[in-house]
């Protein structure tokens, strides 16, 4: 349901500023990683914590463990030390386990549909394979429509669109945005976004509003324009480069 002071961007609009956050922070290059396990994992570890506590304690997780499967097997007090510079870890921990579990243990959608042949039979292939060779795999994840693969990913313990779509995106290069709450911020000060709107919508907001091909820069650039500029409690838009264009300077001046 619209808020009867928002209605969706305009086309030129996102492009002006597009365009304008790309003259301050350029345009992003960060080619898909095709890891989509790592980055389930890496989203889980940066939550409540800063960029480099997150990569320390993934690098001491794939240090202490060869596969993704010893991690699923691990006691989870193991698995908790290992990750422990990156905080929270108990629960962290806790969650990682389950995900890998849930990994294992759900058919994948192409799986379930090998019956009807075409794309879904070599899915399902590459997924006897893994399951052969006893490797958790989500490898066919870019080969059923996109839809389909949000769906199964938001069906594990604990992921939501927002890391639905990290993963998507950036092991993938797919048509998906994360919304944090820097790009959530960002965008409903400048009513790209429905301000109050649940994170769900948030995120079907973004896509609409988001150029095919343009996912990475407009999700960076949002993101490095919240944390650099953008505050939550004191926004410096005496320095914005965005300002002019912002409906909400005012509400901070």
């Amino acid at each position: 349901m619209r808020s009867p002071t928002w209605t969706p961007p305009t086309r030129a609009r996102v492009r002006r500023v597009r365009d304008r956050l790309r003259e301050v922070y350029g345009i992003p290059l960060m080619a898909p990683h095709g890891d989509p396990i790592a980055e389930l994992v890496l989203t889980v570890l940066s939550q409540s914590t800063n960029d480099r506590n997150r990569d320390v304690a993934y690098l001491r997780l794939r240090e202490w463990f060869a596969t993704w499967e010893d991690v699923m097997r691990a006691p989870v007090g193991k698995v908790e030390e290992a990750i422990r510079p990156g905080g929270i870890s108990k629960v962290k921990s806790a969650r990682i386990k389950a995900i890998l579990q849930a990994i294992a243990e759900r058919p994948s959608p192409g799986r379930e549909a090998a019956c009807e042949g075409g794309p879904a039979v070599a899915v399902a292939v590459a997924v006897a394979v893994a399951e052969r060779s006893g490797e958790l795999s989500l490898d066919w994840l870019p080969d059923v429509p996109i839809e389909q693969a949000r769906d199964y990913l938001t069906s594990l313990p604990g992921v939501g669109r927002k890391t639905a779509a990290c993963v998507l995106l950036f092991a993938y290069g797919l048509h998906d945005v994360p919304v944090d709450t820097h790009v959530s911020r960002v965008g409903m000060r400048l009513r790209l976004l429905q301000p109050g709107a649940s994170f769900e919508l948030l995120h079907d907001q973004m896509l609409a509003l988001t150029p095919p091909g343009e996912e990475l820069e407009l999700h960076v650039n949002l993101l490095r324009h919240g944390r650099r500029t953008c505050h939550a409690r004191k926004p410096a838009c005496g320095e914005c480069a965005l300002a002019r264009m912002c409906p909400s300077r005012g509400d901070f001046i």
